[in-house]
């Protein structure tokens, strides 16, 4: 039973992901991670330049999978009510009433596009929705249809005119994903894809009864106790304050990672380990996802902003030394 369950994810997950390589080239990590998401039920931070293709692996994905996407366009003057919906005063033979009008967060998948030119108001909605799954609007509470994933997006390079995402919000994020500008032939591919007459049309390959069913199945995927200690040690190793925290950890970070870090890991590894066809995790799943994982989680202090250290780099370094026996 457990064996065929396995080989289900492992079909469902290559089939769902040959159909977003029919229009993404190459991107293959951000793939992964973005379908890890899905699978876990979590929510992606994508960070790169404009023109990438992030919305359009967001909306294909959505294709693939038959479900609902609404995209949001973060800007300055965007309040919460444009986002999550609002009442309405509604007259209807003579006799008004309230009517709740949705907002586009009532979908499965939700692309917040810039979501870093949003005020800290609009952003907090949004985290409302992330966390709880659900809205509250005039004091009554609104379920969001299940699967809810926020999928946003952020220029790393356009520092005018931006509000810098809270930490409290950044942490909901199961990953932040580095989207990297293509290579040549890569960059080839893409015109060749994009500058013709040729349509690419996408299969349904799962819905959402599937998607619940396998996620259910993940995590009943046994985790080794060495390894469930070594994902423990390395989150806890980025706080500067633990003892056994390397120097350089507490000569740049201000603060570290928080429990959602090493969740996240243990998750992934379970995801990776499957993927490879295991039912069982190793460290080596455990440190595959160390990166996305952990680095939006872990705070720099002033000197660390000083130097232009990357949490990227600190990361690397950490699991160096991280013992994993």
């Amino acid at each position: 039973m457990i064996e065929e369950k396995a080989e289900q994810f492992v079909n469902t997950y290559q089939s769902i992901r040959q159909q977003v390589q029919k229009r993404m080239v190459g991107m293959d990590d951000v793939i992964d991670r973005v379908l890890s998401a899905l699978f876990l039920g979590g929510h992606v931070l994508l960070e790169g330049v404009p023109g990438l293709g992030k919305t359009l692996l967001v909306r294909t994905l959505a294709e693939s999978l038959n479900l609902n996407f609404s995209r949001i366009q973060f800007t300055p003057d965007l309040m919460p009510a444009d986002i999550l919906g609002t009442t309405l005063i509604v007259e209807s033979e003579g006799h008004k009433s309230f009517r709740f009008q949705k907002g586009p967060v009532f979908t499965h998948i939700l692309l917040a596009d810039e979501i870093n030119r949003a005020t800290p108001k609009t952003q907090s909605a949004l985290l409302e929705a992330m966390q709880e799954r659900g809205v509250t609007i005039a004091g009554h509470r609104h379920q969001l249809e299940e699967p809810f994933y926020v999928l946003a997006t952020q220029n790393p390079i356009e520092m005018e005119g931006t509000y810098p995402l809270p930490e409290a919000q950044l942490d909901r994020f199961l990953y932040k994903v580095l989207v990297p500008y293509p290579a040549e032939s890569e960059l080839l591919a893409i015109l060749n894809r994009t500058t013709t007459d040729e349509v690419v049309r996408l299969e349904n390959v799962a819905g959402r009864e599937k998607l619940r069913e396998l996620s259910v199945f993940i995590l009943q995927v046994p985790v080794a106790e060495n390894v469930m200690k070594f994902a423990a040690n390395l989150t806890l190793k980025t706080h500067p304050e633990n003892p056994e925290a390397p120097e350089f950890i507490r000569k740049y970070v201000r603060y570290g990672s928080s429990p959602r870090g090493a969740q996240a890991l243990i998750l992934s590894a379970k995801i990776r380990s499957l993927r490879e066809g295991r039912f069982n995790v190793d460290f080596a799943d455990v440190t595959d996802a160390a990166l996305p994982a952990l680095r939006h989680r872990m705070i720099l202090n002033i000197e660390g902003l000083a130097e232009n250290i990357s949490t990227d780099s600190l990361i690397r370094h950490l699991l160096e030394q991280t013992d994993s026996k």
